[in-house]
């Protein structure tokens, strides 16, 4: 499965008066992560492929993460993200964040495939992921 990796180094203005990274910083950088990897899979911007497929977004349902080493102003962290399970409309990433060669936390979401209703513009709706969406996420 297709993975993409992304190497952050933690500002100042990420951190919390302790210097350590503050958590909502860490969601931040997995939604940037998981429309990277849709980039990567599809070889386009992600606005582009929404305007292809007429998707909506990627919205998300759930997001969670299980925190096991601090990373602080200065550190460079790696995030590795893929996706771990497609569905007919939803989606399962999974981040792990490396701080070296240490596992500092692993980050997970749970997305749904989205277009505009047809009958009110303003809403959205899940749809299915489009075959060739899913096929960009099959190349290693």
């Amino acid at each position: 499965m297709l993975t993409n990796t992304r190497v952050i180094r933690v500002q100042w203005g990420d951190c919390d008066p302790a210097g350590i990274v503050f958590y909502p910083r860490y969601f931040e950088w997995f939604d940037a992560c998981s429309i990277l990897l849709f980039e990567k899979a599809t070889g386009m911007t992600k606005i582009r492929m929404l305007e292809k497929y007429h998707g909506a977004g990627l919205a998300l349902l759930e997001a969670r993460a299980t925190f096991k080493v601090a990373s602080q102003y200065g550190d460079d962290i790696e995030i590795e993200t893929r996706v771990s399970e497609f569905r007919r409309s939803s989606f399962f990433m999974h981040h792990r964040v490396m701080k070296g060669d240490v596992l500092a936390l692993e980050g997970f979401e749970t997305r749904v495939w989205t277009t505009r209703d047809a009958n009110d513009n303003n809403r959205m709706r899940s749809a299915p992921i489009p075959p060739e969406v899913r096929a960009g996420f099959d190349r290693a």
